[in-house]
């Protein structure tokens, strides 16, 4: 398999752990390092801690008392920012690097076990973003993807399905517009996810979890992508990138825009920000439903 090394900070560069209130508009910032680009925050069910990724490991930051703690997780190659906490608060299931295969864990340490590489192509690249509510499917991206000139280059990107036990696999888009982020609804009856189906901009759409009723949701000119609902279901936020940008590349000003009610066509900014990829890749949302935690690279 192709082997791509954790992302790290550039020279001059650090990295900022925030968490920003819908109802106030105000941002608290948590952490700063130099030394350790973090990404993807989780926020735990008991509503004490935000769970990130950094260096190929995962890593624990308590809201009230910010200080780091390396989750001492076994069996398992270094993992990326595509990670989604099982609904029973105990586990988390992960993506990694090397293999590319999805993993099961205890939040609070221990070995992983994996779950996919039972059903499905062989080779295939998995990146997680949706479970269940149930904690029975997952919802990720399945990549092909070839080694050319030193570097990986995607060849498609389409939503799949699969139990979290590893049978079931099911691939539910087809056509070959790039997609990626598909997360479930709290009630479990929708994937939000985005797509180029529309546009040859990615844009918010979400359909069924067989992959029917598709529905586009984001009518902008900028580049959507990563759309996270509250646990209530009333509010979303999502990433917007610049109009012309390609994929989700990190080191860019980005846009966090919300979303109440439902209505996707007056999507409030939020925040500005320096960063992209690893900013919000996968839910963050409080168990409150009125906070939600990104992360920020600025150069010095």
């Amino acid at each position: 398999m192709i082997k791509v090394p954790p992302r790290t900070l550039a020279p001059g560069q650090h990295c900022e752990v925030w968490i920003h209130d819908i109802d106030t508009g105000e941002d608290r910032q948590l952490l700063v390092t130099r030394d350790l680009l973090l990404e993807a925050p989780n926020w735990s069910l008991d509503g004490e801690a935000l769970i990130l990724n950094g260096a190929g490991f995962i890593w624990r930051l308590p809201v009230d008392n910010p200080v780091l703690d390396k989750v001492e997780i076994t069996g398992i190659p270094p993992v990326n920012n595509d990670h989604v906490l099982d609904p029973d608060g105990e586990h988390i299931f992960l993506s990694a690097l090397d293999d590319w295969h999805l993993y099961r864990a205890p939040l609070s340490g221990g070995p992983a076990v994996r779950v996919s590489g039972k059903e499905g192509p062989p080779g295939l690249f998995h990146f997680l973003h949706g479970v269940s509510p149930d904690g029975l499917q997952l919802a990720f991206v399945g990549v092909e993807a070839e080694e050319r000139d030193g570097g990986v280059v995607f060849v498609s990107a389409e939503i799949c399905t699969l139990q979290s036990d590893g049978t079931g696999f099911r691939q539910i888009t087809s056509g070959g517009a790039p997609a990626d982020g598909p997360e479930y609804s709290p009630d479990g009856e929708w994937l939000y996810f985005n797509t180029e189906a529309f546009a040859s901009n990615a844009q918010i759409a979400r359909m069924r979890p067989d992959g029917s009723d598709v529905t586009r949701l984001s009518f902008a000119d900028t580049v959507d992508w990563f759309p996270h609902l509250s646990p209530d279901g009333r509010t979303a936020v999502y990433l917007a990138y610049p109009p012309g940008t390609a994929g989700h590349p990190a080191d860019l000003t980005v846009d966090l825009m919300v979303v109440r009610n439902g209505d996707w066509t007056k999507a409030e900014r939020a925040v500005t920000l320096f960063g992209g990829q690893g900013t919000i890749n996968v839910n963050s949302w409080s168990p409150d439903n009125h906070r939600f935690a990104y992360v920020t690279y600025p150069l010095d």
